[in-house]
């Protein structure tokens, strides 16, 4: 990490940073990004794309920058131009629309929510009925019931969802969490449905984004040590949210989501003396760069980089951008 922090001054109080591990861009946002960015590249501009590519508000505006333009459906799209759908998951109207339109597509769907979309589907010829547990109108959420017919599929968000959930009639029954939810998010709700539905089988770690649950342990770190713990993400990206929230529940005495280090507010830091920092899934390096310099700017910090799990996952590109 490249960061410049200035030599000590009398007038500034010290401070200690404390960086998280892991933090920022996971395999899946990477290689959606790059999926728009070589489109580019090989199509030249403009290339369309299906929603935000990720959930991040510097990203987004970078690849408008190249040539990227952003739709929210396909009868936004020309038929003489490429169309990326986003990292998110699409239903499966979508891909068929594009096809029946003889549209260039590139799908950029995280690998581990198309596994979520492979399960769905599995579950469902073998006549069961899924329970999905995740955030209405979130885009995974959408994506993964638009697997299915109408009905095949039973969204819970909380505990008492989960309470008044009926079976349709005597089908066995499955289930399938948004990826950005973890273990901990996801624990009581199955608690519930376990007590109620006893033959439902144990959550499967492989079946847990591992990205999701590598970002929350590492802030449950900082939360226990931090007074402080900035997250850097965009509003609307779930899983940075989360980090927020995780933070808190650790013992954070505050902790606050930011886009950048330009809506930081500096009384936050009142009477603080260790502040951690972390973002979001889908937010890249400089800007959490950026925030440690604008910290180390007004305070004398010492910067340190906690252990952590160490992240080697990558995601083959689409055929199409790699011949």
């Amino acid at each position: 990490m490249n960061m410049h922090v200035p030599a000590p001054s009398p007038e500034r109080r010290p401070i200690a940073v404390r960086l998280a591990t892991p933090r920022g861009f996971c395999a899946g946002v990477d290689r959606a990004i790059q999926i728009v960015e070589r489109a580019i590249k090989k199509y030249g501009a403009p290339v369309y794309v299906r929603h935000e590519i990720v959930h991040n508000r510097h990203v987004v505006e970078r690849l408008k920058s190249m040539g990227a333009i952003f739709v929210k459906e396909l009868d936004d799209c020309p038929a003489d131009r490429p169309v990326v759908f986003s990292a998110h998951g699409v239903p499966k109207s979508v891909p068929a629309n594009a096809q029946a339109r003889q549209l260039l597509f590139l799908d950029a769907t995280c690998p581990l929510v198309s596994k979520v979309h492979v399960e769905a589907e599995r579950h469902h010829d073998a006549g069961r009925h899924i329970i999905l547990i995740g955030h209405a109108g979130r885009p995974k959420v959408i994506g993964t019931m638009g697997q299915l017919p109408p009905g095949a599929i039973s969204l819970i968000e909380t505990e008492a969802d989960a309470e008044s959930f009926e079976r349709p009639g005597d089908a066995p029954l499955a289930y399938a969490t948004q990826t950005t939810l973890s273990v901990d998010d996801t624990a009581g709700i199955l608690k519930v449905l376990k007590r109620r539905f006893p033959e439902l089988p144990d959550p499967h770690k492989e079946d847990i984004c591992y990205a999701t649950t590598n970002r929350q342990d590492a802030v449950k770190v900082l939360g226990e040590g931090c007074e402080l713990v900035l997250v850097v993400g965009s509003k609307n990206s779930s899983n940075s949210a989360r980090l927020v929230e995780v933070a808190m529940r650790a013992g954070a005495r505050d902790a606050r989501l930011v886009d950048d280090a330009s809506q930081v507010d500096w009384s936050w830091f009142d009477g603080v003396q260790t502040v951690g920092v972390t973002a979001g899934a889908s937010a890249p390096e400089p800007l959490i760069a950026a925030l440690v310099d604008a910290i180390a700017e007004r305070f004398d910090a010492t910067v340190t980089e906690d252990g952590g799990a160490r992240e080697t996952v990558t995601f083959k590109l689409p055929r199409l951008l790699t011949t």
